[in-house]
């Protein structure tokens, strides 16, 4: 099994004894804004995005970070400052993305099940493109549009019925996956999308799964993308712009047998298949950008012994980071103060406060010694964390800090527990006590 370096050892490091981002001590932002808390670094929020920018340097391309990864908008913000379009799954995410400065034609939109509301705006705004995933989808949108006295600009978006390799609930491009119109039809839907007077059709769009470990995949998919691009030309359809989506997965932990692609590798791949389409190439990482940036800090409120084993108990808890319980994530924990290079190893489960088995995020975990108070980090939780968390519990959502060299700010605050009460309405007609 290889061993290669911890996924964040560039953006963090130990200094006189407790680990920094950038320039600030985790243990000064746990103490200042409490646990548990998502802390973000700007600079590897950068370095990820220039990744890919230097990868398809030489390409007509753009890229559109996909908005559900993490949707803060300081972190949107960030990433339109250098450049950046989006990818966006619903009409708040648009308004996210507007919300930055971009224009319209620097969104794409996408989803299955888009509402004719939905439509409606992406057509008002000017979005790039509308990726159509289904007949049914299709039609509405002419409606829409037509309604509008506007046409709408498509890409149909393919299922190529290609096993991504990834765990089966991020899978997106298999033939009994929900997305996607199958590559058996997609010749007939591209021609009925010319009949219809509203619509424009101006790409392909083809997305096979998140968190992708392995190029073969992409390279089946790559090869698919190329081949469908001259069908449809020949056909007499205007193929200008071919959207690969996103995927490319990140490193979790220390010890993972698969280590995904660099961006280089992922942008050579795609210069080698699509580069003499003469296309624009739209790419939409999401969790390849804002995953490594982040990690949930969190404080060991008790060492429990149990039968056969410990618990050591944190202030964090399923509804804060949902991927463990959700996916059966593993991600890299690590103590913000240095254990003594002579500390104890010993076995930990590392459970949540909340009322459920599935609140559980590492069992029989060997770590330096735990003690009630210790301060953690998850690491790499940057994406799909924030964005899936939950008040369960009537747990109040926790914040979420921005680091800058050595300044650091909330960019969400934790509400409070009346906040969260106050949002629900008791009728008039019903007695209270």
């Amino acid at each position: 099994m290889p061993c290669h370096k911890p996924i964040q050892e560039d953006m963090l490091t130990y200094q006189a004894g407790e680990l920094h981002v950038e320039g600030v001590s985790l243990q000064h932002i746990a103490d200042f804004f409490g646990t548990p808390a998502y802390v973000y670094s700007t600079a590897t929020l950068t370095q990820r995005y220039q990744e890919f920018e230097t990868a398809l340097a030489g390409l007509d391309h753009m890229i559109c970070y996909a908005i559900k990864a993490n949707s803060n908008q300081a972190i949107l913000q960030c990433l339109a400052n250098l450049g950046a379009g989006f990818d966006a799954v619903s009409e708040g995410e648009i308004i996210r993305a507007l919300k930055t400065g971009v224009s319209g034609n620097r969104i794409v939109f996408a989803g299955v099940g888009k509402t004719q509301k939905e439509l409606r705006f992406a057509v008002q705004t000017g979005v790039c493109q509308i990726n159509v995933e289904s007949e049914a989808e299709l039609n509405a949108l002419n409606e829409v549009a037509q309604s509008l006295g506007l046409t709408a600009p498509i890409a149909v978006r393919v299922n190529p019925d290609i096993d991504a390799r990834t765990h089966h609930k991020i899978s997106t491009g298999r033939a009994n996956d929900k997305f996607g119109i199958p590559i058996s039809r997609i010749r007939d839907i591209y021609q009925h999308a010319a009949s219809q007077s509203h619509l424009k059709v101006v790409g392909l769009a083809m997305h096979i799964g998140s968190q992708l470990t392995d190029l073969a995949p992409y390279r089946n998919a790559f090869r698919t993308a190329r081949e469908l691009v001259r069908a449809l030309r020949s056909d007499g359809h205007e193929i200008h712009r071919l959207d690969l989506g996103g995927g490319l997965g990140i490193s979790y932990h220390a010890k993972e047998e698969a280590v995904p692609p660099t961006a280089a590798e992922y942008g050579a791949l795609i210069g080698e298949h699509v580069s003499d389409l003469d296309c624009q190439i739209l790419i939409e990482p999401g969790r390849s950008i804002a995953g490594p940036a982040g990690m949930l800090l969190t404080q060991v409120i008790y060492i429990k012994s149990g039968e056969a084993r410990t618990f050591a108990v944190i202030d964090a808890a399923m509804n804060d980071l949902l991927r463990p319980a959700l996916y059966n994530a593993h991600h890299q924990i690590t103590h913000v103060r240095q254990p003594s290079s002579a500390a104890a190893r010993c076995p930990y489960d590392i459970v949540g406060p909340v009322c459920e088995s599935a609140d559980t995020f590492a069992i029989q975990r060997s770590m330096p010694m735990i003690n009630q108070g210790d301060v953690l980090i998850f690491e790499a939780a940057g994406a799909y964390g924030a964005v899936m968390a939950s008040e369960y519990n009537t747990r109040p959502l926790i914040p979420e800090i921005l680091v800058h060299n050595d300044q650091f700010t909330a960019i969400r605050k934790r509400p409070n527990i009346d906040e969260i009460i106050d949002r629900d309405h008791i009728p008039s007609w019903m007695k209270i006590r």
